[in-house]
């Protein structure tokens, strides 16, 4: 069996960038988004049980930095089908050496990148284009009582928006801000 994605670790421990490998021809493509045989290293004995997919009409729009605590805190695939997007995961893990830190990725139709984002981890976006589509795939299903967020301009996070934000929910907006007390997440 061929390997259809490349998978590159980034700079906090198991936050992984899968990109697939679509086989093409005259015709299109073929892209393989998911396989529990080929991502078992990074999948483990977890499932998915939830796949949501989203539109957001208006570049520039933040949508973050979400994540839910346990016992629900969940893995997340997430993909870009239509645009591109400036995609940021924050290590939220109690105790892990990268705390508080970043990574971002941007992630569009074109590149077939998937960021699969740990439990313990915040996730959001920023629009690139107009129209941007993205797939998650979750390994808990969502649940009101256990999600939480981060505010995406908490200077303590200092995320680097590439663009003015032109829109982002008042949810959002309204999220704390970081406390010297915050002490993370137990994934």
């Amino acid at each position: 069996m061929s390997n259809r994605f490349d998978i590159q670790t980034t700079q906090l421990a198991d936050l992984n960038v899968l990109v697939r490998k679509p086989l093409g021809d005259s015709r299109g493509y073929l892209e393989r988004m998911f396989c529990v045989n080929e991502l078992q290293d990074i999948f483990g004995a977890r499932r998915i049980v939830q796949i949501n997919h989203t539109l957001t009409q208006n570049k520039g729009t933040v949508r973050g930095m979400h994540f839910q605590y346990a016992p629900h805190a969940e893995m997340k695939f997430v993909s870009c089908l239509q645009g591109s997007v400036f995609d940021v995961v924050i290590d939220l893990r109690k105790g892990s050496p990268t705390f508080l830190q970043w990574h971002t990725e941007l992630l569009s139709a074109d590149n077939h990148k998937t960021l699969a984002i740990p439990e313990g981890f915040a996730h959001g976006f920023q629009t690139l284009t107009d129209n941007c589509e993205m797939l998650y795939l979750h390994t808990a299903a969502y649940a009101a009582d256990s999600e939480a967020g981060l505010n995406p301009l908490d200077t303590k996070l200092s995320i680097p928006w590439p663009m003015p934000i032109t829109e982002m929910s008042q949810r959002d907006a309204a999220h704390a801000l970081i406390t010297t007390g915050f002490e993370g997440v137990m994934p």
